[in-house]
C-alpha cells in the first residue's frame, strides 16, 4: 500500500483519525441504492471506480449491498490499537485492515457487536474484553474527540491525509502523498545497501 511505503520511505507516522461517516445509518444498514436516493446508475459507476482504485492499491473490494453505521466499529479500534496484536506499525494497522476487510470485502455490518467481538477475536485479543468495551461503550469519548478534531480540521471525506495542516483527500498517487510529507519538512529514511 501506499501509506506503507510512505512510512518506509519518510519518518512519518501514521495516526488514525475517525471520522463520522454517515453517522444516521440504522443499526441495520442501508441499501446503497436507498443512501443514493435510487440513482442505480450512480451507484454503479461509483462501484466501479472504487473496485479500480482498490485494485491499484493491491485491495480487495467485495460487491456490498449496504451502508452500515461505523461508530461501534470505530469505537472498538480505539481501544483494539492500544492492545498487543491489534495495533503495530501505523496506528492500529491490523485492527483497521481488519474491520477495512469485513465492510468492503465481506459486507459485514459493523454495527452488531457480536459480529465485532468475532472481528477482535480474529486478531488474538480478548472476546470478552471487546464486547466489554462495546457494550459498556467505554470509548465513547475518544472517538467523540475524534470527529471534533476532523470537524476543527475540516475533514470532508475518507481517507483524508494531512501533515503540517494541510490535507489531500480520497485515494491519492503515491507522489501526491510524497509531495505532503516534503512539504511538512519529513526526512527521508536512510536506506542501507546490502
Amino acid at each position: 500500500m501506499r501509506t506503507d511505503r510512505l512510512v518506509q520511505e519518510y519518518d512519518v507516522t501514521l495516526r488514525h483519525t475517525m471520522f463520522p461517516l454517515h453517522p444516521d445509518t440504522p443499526e441495520e444498514g442501508l441499501p446503497l441504492v436507498d443512501l443514493f436516493g435510487g440513482r442505480q446508475a450512480y451507484l454503479d459507476s461509483m462501484r466501479q471506480r472504487l473496485e479500480s482504485l482498490m485494485e491499484a492499491e493491491g485491495l480487495e473490494y467485495g460487491d456490498r449491498t449496504h451502508t452500515y453505521n461505523s461508530r461501534l466499529g470505530q469505537e472498538l479500534a480505539k481501544w483494539a490499537e492500544r492492545q498487543p496484536g491489534g495495533g503495530g506499525a501505523g496506528g492500529g494497522r491490523k485492527i483497521h485492515d481488519a474491520l477495512y476487510r469485513a465492510y468492503f470485502v465481506d459486507g459485514v455490518n459493523l454495527a452488531k457487536v457480536d459480529e465485532l467481538v468475532r472481528i477482535a477475536e480474529s486478531l488474538g485479543l480478548s472476546g470478552d474484553e471487546a464486547r466489554e468495551v462495546l457494550e459498556t461503550r467505554a470509548e465513547q469519548e475518544a472517538v467523540d474527540l475524534d470527529w471534533a478534531r476532523s470537524r476543527q480540521l475540516g475533514v470532508s471525506g475518507v481517507p483524508t491525509f494531512m501533515a503540517d495542516n494541510k490535507a489531500v483527500v480520497g485515494a491519492q498517487p503515491y507522489e501526491m502523498l510524497e509531495a505532503l510529507v516534503n512539504r511538512a519538512g519529513a526526512r527521508k529514511r536512510l536506506v542501507s545497501e546490502s
